[in-house]
């Protein structure tokens, strides 16, 4: 299961404990230049993020109707093949600038096993950019099983955690001739992991969440964005306890550090009020001291905020029905770059760049701008016709319009070769089988510039839930789905309830419903595109990985909405997910499912006789976020039932599929299964299908 992505949640693991708790390293004979940003008092603008549900394209050249040939939808030839694909998978892990304002980024690479990799950018324009990381190094950290904030940079030296080891490095990204020197145990094997740390420049230490050797904050179950003043003089984190999840209830602490270095005085800021629901989030200081923080307090969006530390009084910057957290400020699905001015906190100017998708900011996120010069940030985003990249986007002289943006960073560099063939995603709004309440998918109708179906024919519909559940599909340039829609294949991508991005209420829609509400919603969306005359219902398959991959089983298995599905690290045993999960979701389950019988009652693994439909299962072996013995088990079950059923196991994958040939394999064995039992059709791709028990 994945979970929101708010900033850097982390955790951290030991054999040992059950608690985490902020910790910090000394290190002798090392000194190092801490950045800062300087501002005039009299006023400061700050970066937001935010979105609209639009999107913004650009009109791709079409041969006539005459031109192209006819052949039914799903055979189509496509130059979006698996290996274009599995080329575009490279992830990003995060951003962070070094001393000379250049870009570092974490990027995982398929072709070599997923490893991570830090990268930073050219020192002249027009350059290459630089591997940083060492071949026999992979940048990835282990805490709360899903990882996440596996490095900082802090001048010219990066911190960060190495995969296999799970210890912390620093090295010089000036010296790259010099390896990583280690600065913590090596206790023999991955037994401990570190996340989310940043260099104190006072105490000349790295301060990251974990148990030992120096507690610095304890006593909750979970600690997440240690983050420093400019003078190291005070802390803010956020910290929350079962059975909630960060985004459910937590609260904002700042320490006042002492000589020692030791936290001698805490203060609540938000979230400790019983009478005000809410869920603190990425904490930020100003260069002048000032702490400002996101949270959904009032009106249910997390929404910018500033503490007056005099009166320990929080104070709303802006107030606005969107996001402004991760995702960011997000309003009707299409992310914004705006900047608040401080004085005029009713002020907010938005910057026009091509992203419609803003993932994150860094270098001046909600930080004060310098007083002159060219000022310039990096924006993590994506649009419809942009994949994932990271921009560098330069200011004018008011820091008030953008006057240049320039990509530094593609998950797929390439992509643009192939626009003509693109599918741009439509928002649809889509009644769910509660009166009065609406969902919200991306649709993707087939595109290809050389074939064209017959009039009669109505296109086969992939349906993608997505994981979490707690997460949301956003609608980007993603090339796996254009692998399907090139094809001849619709695809849509469904926001169910319990989604983010839509604000608390609609968040908290799945709390005691996981297996009814994702599941009524990807059926409701699923029967308005068929009602709409967009796709064939005789053709619908459904897809998932993790949570999502719950959803597509549990929808075979309590709906016959679907034909056909494929189910990706899915869970098909709640109370086994329970019982074994990790402690960051162990209550997780319990605030979804609604407890021990409920989970029973909706275990697709326990309806075992309600299946009739066709299921192919992929998992990894290494998985310990939904154990391979779900996947095992279910597919036995199916297997004696007599439903068609294939299992694919890929060995040194975890949960989520890294490696380029299994990313490959996954999609076309996907694309050849559905063909074969539900589309009618040939593929035209040399794909060799695995065997189908019940039906080879």
């Amino acid at each position: 299961m994945a979970t929101l992505a708010i900033g850097v949640l982390t955790r951290t693991r030991n054999s040992s404990s059950s608690s985490s708790n902020f910790f910090s390293r000394t290190f002798n004979h090392f000194t190092i230049k801490f950045v800062s940003f300087k501002t005039p008092h009299q006023r400061r603008r700050f970066f937001c993020c935010s979105s609209k549900r639009a999107m913004t394209s650009s009109p791709a050249t079409i041969p006539s109707i005459s031109e192209r040939m006819t052949a039914p939808y799903g055979s189509w030839k496509s130059p979006i093949t698996t290996d274009v694909v599995s080329g575009a998978a490279k992830r990003l892990g995060g951003t962070a600038v070094d001393a000379r304002g250049r870009l570092v980024w974490l990027e995982s690479r398929p072709a070599e096993s997923g490893r991570g990799v830090l990268v930073v950018e050219a020192e002249n324009p027009g350059g290459e950019s630089v591997d940083i990381t060492p071949k026999e190094f992979g940048v990835r950290t282990l805490a709360q099983e899903y990882g996440g904030g596996a490095f900082t940079v802090s001048g010219d030296v990066v911190f960060f955690a190495n995969y296999k080891d799970q210890r912390l490095y620093k090295q010089s990204i000036g010296s790259l001739d010099v390896p990583p020197v280690p600065l913590t145990p090596d206790y023999g094997s991955p037994v401990v992991s570190y996340a989310d740390g940043i260099f104190d420049t006072r105490f000349n230490r790295f301060v990251s969440v974990r148990e030992e050797p120096q507690v610095l904050v304890g006593g909750s179950d979970f600690y997440a964005f240690p983050r420093l003043d400019p003078k190291s003089e005070r802390i803010a984190w956020i910290q929350w306890s079962h059975p909630y999840m960060p985004w459910d209830k937590s609260e904002l602490w700042v320490g006042y550090i002492s000589e020692n270095g030791e936290i001698h005085k805490r203060v609540c800021v938000a979230g400790n009020d019983p009478a005000v629901v809410e869920s603190p989030t990425e904490p930020k200081w100003s260069s002048d001291g000032e702490l400002f923080f996101i949270t959904d307090r009032g009106n249910g969006f997390w929404n910018l905020h500033k503490w007056i530390e005099s009166e320990n009084k929080v104070l709303p910057v802006y107030s606005l029905d969107a996001e402004f957290a991760r995702p960011l400020y997000r309003q009707q699905g299409k992310s914004y770059l705006g900047i608040i001015d401080d004085v005029q906190c009713s002020k907010l100017t938005v910057l026009d760049i091509p992203f419609t998708d803003i993932e994150n900011i860094s270098y001046c996120a909600i930080m004060p701008l310098q007083t002159s010069g060219n000022d310039y940030l990096y924006v993590e985003g994506a649009s419809g016709v942009h994949p994932l990249s990271v921009a560098k986007v330069t200011l004018d002289n008011d820091k008030s319009k953008a006057v240049d943006f320039n990509i530094i960073w593609s998950s797929s560099p390439d992509s643009l070769k192939y626009s003509s063939y693109f599918s741009k995603p439509e928002l649809i709004e889509f009644p769910t089988e509660v009166p009065g309440q609406n969902a919200y998918a991306y649709f993707y109708p087939p595109s290809n510039p050389d074939f064209q179906a017959t009039e009669d024919e109505k296109p086969p519909l992939l349906l993608k839930s997505h994981g979490g559940p707690t997460a949301e599909a956003r609608g980007i340039l993603n090339l796996s789905f254009q692998y399907w829609t090139s094809r001849g294949w619709a695809f849509v991508d469904v926001n169910y309830g319990g989604s983010t991005g839509y604000g608390r209420e609609f968040r908290e829609r799945l709390l005691g419903r996981w297996g009814i509400v994702d599941v009524n919603d990807c059926c409701s969306c699923a029967t308005y595109l068929v009602n709409s005359g967009k796709v064939d219902g005789e053709r619908i398959c459904i897809t998932g990985g993790s949570a999502g991959g719950y959803t597509t089983l549990a929808a075979l298995a309590f709906k016959e909405t679907f034909k056909a599905g494929a189910s990706l690290y899915g869970v098909a045993d709640v109370n086994m997910l329970r019982a074994e999960t990790h402690k960051f979701e162990s209550h997780y389950i319990d605030r979804l499912g609604g407890g021990e019988k409920q989970c029973y009652e909706r275990s697709p693994i326990n309806h075992v006789d309600k299946f009739s439909c066709p299921i192919i299962l992929f998992q990894g072996l290494e998985d310990k976020v939904v154990p391979p013995k779900q996947a095992r088990k279910i597919y036995q079950a199916l297997k004696e039932k007599g439903v068609p059923v294939a299992l694919v196991e890929y060995e040194g994958e975890q949960h989520g599929f890294r490696k380029a040939e299994n990313i490959k394999f996954t999609l076309e064995q996907q694309m050849v299964f559905f063909a074969r039992l539900v589309g009618h059709f040939n593929v035209a791709d040399d794909i060799t299908p695995i065997k189908i028990d019940n039906f080879d």
